[in-house]
C-alpha cells in the first residue's frame, strides 16, 4: 500500500505545481486586461477554476499522502530533512493561501498589485520545489 500512496503523493504534487506555477501567469496577463473587458471575465473564469478544480485538491491530495507517506515509513522521529522538507510544504501552502487570496481580489476587480510583482511571484513555488526536491532525493541530513 506504501508504494501506491507514494505514486499518488507524487501526481498530486505534480499537478499542484503546475497549478502553482501556472496561475501566476495568468495574473501577468490578468493585470493587462481592462477591468469588466471579456479578457478580464475570461480570466477570472480560468483562474477561478485551475484553483477549485486542480490546484486546491491536489493540494490536499499532496497533504494527506504525504502524512500518511510520513507516518507509515517512520520517517518523523528517524530522518532529519523531513523537518526540512515539512518547513519548505509549509512555505508553500502560504504561498498557496495567498494566491487564493489573489484570485478573489482580481474576481472583485479590487486587484493592485503589478505585472512585475505577479512575475517576481512567480518563480518562488519554483525554488521551494527545487529545495523539497533535493531534500526528498539527497536527504541530505
Amino acid at each position: 500500500m506504501y508504494e501506491w500512496i507514494k505514486a499518488l503523493h507524487v501526481i498530486a504534487v505534480i499537478s499542484w505545481m503546475a497549478g502553482m506555477l501556472y496561475l501566476p501567469r495568468l495574473f501577468v496577463y490578468h493585470c493587462e486586461a481592462e477591468v469588466g473587458s471579456k479578457q478580464s471575465e475570461t480570466f477570472k473564469v480560468m483562474e477561478r477554476r485551475l484553483l477549485k478544480a486542480i490546484i486546491n485538491p491536489a493540494m490536499m491530495v499532496t497533504w494527506l499522502a504525504g502524512i500518511y507517506l510520513v507516518w507509515s515509513g517512520h520517517w518523523l522521529f528517524t530522518s532529519w530533512w523531513i523537518y526540512g522538507k515539512l518547513f519548505l510544504v509549509l512555505v508553500l501552502s502560504g504561498v498557496h493561501g495567498l494566491f487564493v487570496r489573489w484570485v478573489k481580489d482580481f474576481a472583485a476587480d479590487r486587484n493592485h498589485l503589478s505585472q512585475r510583482f505577479y512575475r517576481i511571484i512567480n518563480e518562488i513555488p519554483t525554488i521551494l520545489m527545487i529545495g523539497i526536491v533535493i531534500l526528498v532525493i539527497v536527504k541530505p541530513f
